[in-house]
Protein backbone atom coordinates (compact mmCIF):
# COMPACT_ATOMS: atom_id res chain seq x y z
CA UNK A 1 0.00 0.00 0.00
CA UNK A 2 2.43 2.61 0.90
CA UNK A 3 2.89 4.95 3.78
CA UNK A 4 4.30 8.46 4.26
CA UNK A 5 5.80 9.44 7.85
CA UNK A 6 5.90 12.99 9.05
CA UNK A 7 8.64 14.05 11.63
CA UNK A 8 9.54 17.04 13.35
CA UNK A 9 7.10 18.24 15.29
CA UNK A 10 7.09 20.73 17.67
CA UNK A 11 6.52 23.55 19.63
CA UNK A 12 8.52 26.98 19.16
CA UNK A 13 7.84 30.77 19.80
CA UNK A 14 7.40 33.45 17.27
CA UNK A 15 10.52 33.97 14.57
CA UNK A 16 11.60 30.09 15.58
CA UNK A 17 12.33 27.34 12.76
CA UNK A 18 11.38 23.87 12.67
CA UNK A 19 12.26 21.54 9.92
CA UNK A 20 9.55 18.75 9.05
CA UNK A 21 10.14 15.88 6.74
CA UNK A 22 8.57 13.14 5.68
CA UNK A 23 9.66 9.59 4.72
CA UNK A 24 7.68 7.60 2.14
CA UNK A 25 7.88 4.14 0.83
CA UNK A 26 6.24 1.38 -0.80
CA UNK A 27 4.20 4.00 -2.88
CA UNK A 28 3.00 1.98 -6.13
CA UNK A 29 3.33 4.83 -8.63
CA UNK A 30 6.15 7.53 -9.23
CA UNK A 31 5.66 10.69 -7.04
CA UNK A 32 5.87 13.17 -9.54
CA UNK A 33 4.64 15.68 -7.37
CA UNK A 34 4.89 16.27 -3.55
CA UNK A 35 3.22 18.60 -1.16
CA UNK A 36 3.16 20.04 2.51
CA UNK A 37 -0.62 20.83 3.48
CA UNK A 38 -1.65 22.00 7.07
CA UNK A 39 -4.98 22.54 8.96
CA UNK A 40 -5.75 24.47 12.31
CA UNK A 41 -8.42 23.70 14.48
CA UNK A 42 -11.52 24.47 12.71
CA UNK A 43 -9.97 25.58 9.39
CA UNK A 44 -10.05 23.96 6.24
CA UNK A 45 -6.91 21.93 5.28
CA UNK A 46 -4.72 24.25 3.11
CA UNK A 47 -1.93 23.74 0.67
CA UNK A 48 1.55 25.28 1.91
CA UNK A 49 3.78 23.90 -0.64
CA UNK A 50 4.71 21.65 -3.44
CA UNK A 51 7.48 19.90 -5.18
CA UNK A 52 7.75 18.14 -8.20
CA UNK A 53 10.25 15.58 -9.99
CA UNK A 54 12.08 17.99 -11.65
CA UNK A 55 12.55 20.03 -7.86
CA UNK A 56 10.29 22.69 -8.97
CA UNK A 57 9.02 24.25 -6.29
CA UNK A 58 5.96 26.55 -5.53
CA UNK A 59 4.79 27.96 -1.94
CA UNK A 60 1.55 29.64 -0.73
CA UNK A 61 1.75 33.55 -0.37
CA UNK A 62 1.50 33.30 3.04
CA UNK A 63 4.79 31.83 3.64
CA UNK A 64 6.80 32.69 0.88
CA UNK A 65 9.97 33.68 1.93
CA UNK A 66 9.57 31.55 4.95
CA UNK A 67 8.77 27.91 4.13
CA UNK A 68 10.95 26.31 2.21
CA UNK A 69 10.34 22.74 0.25
CA UNK A 70 12.44 20.52 -0.85
CA UNK A 71 13.59 16.35 -1.57
CA UNK A 72 16.55 14.43 -1.48
CA UNK A 73 17.95 12.63 -4.26
CA UNK A 74 16.34 9.41 -4.09
CA UNK A 75 13.12 11.32 -4.04
CA UNK A 76 11.58 9.71 -0.92
CA UNK A 77 12.63 11.99 2.07
CA UNK A 78 10.23 15.24 1.78
CA UNK A 79 11.51 18.43 3.88
CA UNK A 80 9.68 21.36 5.05
CA UNK A 81 12.23 24.04 6.55
CA UNK A 82 10.19 26.97 8.31
CA UNK A 83 11.54 30.08 9.12
CA UNK A 84 10.37 33.26 10.88
CA UNK A 85 7.07 31.05 12.52
CA UNK A 86 3.91 33.10 13.47
CA UNK A 87 1.24 31.96 15.88
CA UNK A 88 -1.08 31.84 12.63
CA UNK A 89 1.41 28.96 11.66
CA UNK A 90 0.30 26.97 14.65
CA UNK A 91 -1.71 23.96 12.77
CA UNK A 92 -0.79 20.03 11.79
CA UNK A 93 1.04 19.25 8.78
CA UNK A 94 0.67 16.76 6.41
CA UNK A 95 2.82 15.58 3.41
CA UNK A 96 1.11 13.80 0.59
CA UNK A 97 2.20 12.61 -2.57
CA UNK A 98 0.32 11.94 -6.13
CA UNK A 99 1.49 10.40 -9.56
CA UNK A 100 -0.39 13.88 -11.08
CA UNK A 101 1.53 16.85 -11.72
CA UNK A 102 1.48 19.45 -9.43
CA UNK A 103 0.82 21.82 -11.95
CA UNK A 104 -2.13 24.26 -11.40
CA UNK A 105 -3.65 22.52 -8.90
CA UNK A 106 -1.16 21.94 -6.68
CA UNK A 107 -2.91 22.98 -3.63
CA UNK A 108 -5.88 20.80 -3.67
CA UNK A 109 -6.37 18.18 -2.16
CA UNK A 110 -8.03 16.06 -4.84
CA UNK A 111 -4.70 16.22 -6.62
CA UNK A 112 -3.26 14.26 -4.08
CA UNK A 113 -3.07 10.31 -3.39
CA UNK A 114 -1.54 9.36 -0.72
CA UNK A 115 -1.65 11.22 2.66
CA UNK A 116 0.85 11.04 6.09
CA UNK A 117 -1.15 10.96 9.33
CA UNK A 118 0.42 14.48 10.20
CA UNK A 119 2.42 16.12 12.60
CA UNK A 120 1.49 19.34 14.88
CA UNK A 121 3.10 22.31 15.01
CA UNK A 122 2.68 24.92 17.74
CA UNK A 123 3.81 28.26 17.41
CA UNK A 124 3.20 30.27 20.51
CA UNK A 125 3.54 34.17 20.99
Amino acid sequence: QGQLVESGRGSVQTGGSLTLSCAGSGLAYRRNCMGWFRQAPGQKREGVASIDSDDVTTVADSVKGRFTVSQDNSKTILSLKMNSLKPEDTAMYYCAATYLECGAYWAAESTFRSWGQGTQVTVSS
